[in-house]
């Protein structure tokens, strides 16, 4: 993790805790936060917020328009040396939102950067029993009359089963939904606009990882109920939220499509869904719209 010195970061942490203390999936109780205080903090709070929002959208403007030169010039066979400039600019924005939002994080009590295991709170991790063996290995095989499997064909299969796995590298987080709350909508149920992609499933309902990485984060107790952060190749994060259960651990490498949990209805919310959510970083603050960016993993999914 980089640190940075306290009197760069201090400033813009005081200007961001603001926007770490409160979900952008909150209900309706979150938008009315702050309606009883007095009209000079009020005023104030408000041009914080407001300083905030804006801060952590220019930076996320322009990692993206950085992050899309990149690929041009790629795509384009570009010189080594124009791409490596252009590459390190965009990591050069990342690094500073990363530590302006960690900071934030750190002051406000935001779960991902304070306790990212989730196993200071009571989060609903999957409870770890042990297999219970199916019978005892005698070390003989049982003749069942039926035409047995050749090693060349085991092959083909195993083979085969693994270009699919390939070819499906990147994939939907549920299955069985309908799109609910999109990126960037406003209205009473949110504090601040949404960030990112609801989708409308029944309670216990699988919630997969769209693409290979590593769990950076499982945690609960804040707005966005129980909750898992995962970082993928390419740098950026997938969040999955509102989960009622957890079936992984920080640090657990994990593929497309695996299972990290099971939908529910916990932290801020009105009725069971999974709250998706594509970063630039861990925190809360360094959203994407998600949708365009699982297209361009190839993934579809349908409104």
């Amino acid at each position: 993790m980089r640190r940075v010195s306290c009197a760069r970061v201090l400033p813009l942490a005081l200007l961001l805790v603001t926007l770490a203390a409160v979900p952008a999936d909150a209900g309706a109780g979150g938008a009315g936060a702050g309606a009883g205080a007095g009209a000079g903090a009020g005023v104030s709070a408000a041009g914080t917020v407001d300083a905030v929002r804006g801060e952590a959208a220019r930076a996320v403007r322009a990692h993206e328009t950085a992050r899309a030169r990149v690929d041009r010039l790629r795509a384009a066979d570009a010189l080594p040396t124009k791409i490596k400039s252009a590459e390190r600019r965009r990591k050069k924005i990342r690094a500073d939102l990363w530590d302006m939002l960690w900071a934030a994080g750190r002051a406000s009590g935001d779960p991902v950067a304070v306790n990212k295991s989730g196993r200071g709170g009571k989060c609903a991790f999957q409870s770890r029993g042990k297999k219970k063996s199916k019978g005892k290995n005698t070390g003989k095989s049982k003749n069942t009359g039926k035409s047995k499997v050749t090693a060349k064909g085991t092959a083909k299969a195993t083979a085969a089963k693994k270009a699919r796995a390939t070819a499906r590298s990147w994939t939907a987080p549920t299955r069985d939904y309908w799109l609910s709350a999109g990126y960037a909508a406003s209205g009473a149920r949110w504090a601040h606009r949404h960030t990112g992609q609801d989708f409308a499933v029944r309670t216990g309902t699988p919630v997969y990882a769209v693409g290979p990485g590593t769990v950076r984060a499982t945690t609960c107790g804040d707005g966005f109920g129980n909750q898992v952060v995962v970082r993928h190749p390419d740098g950026y994060f997938t969040q999955y939220a509102h989960l009622s259960r957890i079936d992984v651990r920080a640090g657990k490498r994990v593929k497309a499509g695996q299972r990290l949990g099971l939908s529910g209805a916990t932290g801020n919310v009105t009725g069971p869904h999974l709250h998706f959510e594509v970063r630039i970083t861990p925190y809360l603050g360094s959203s994407v719209p998600p949708l365009p960016w699982l297209r361009r993993k190839d993934v579809r999914v349908v409104r």
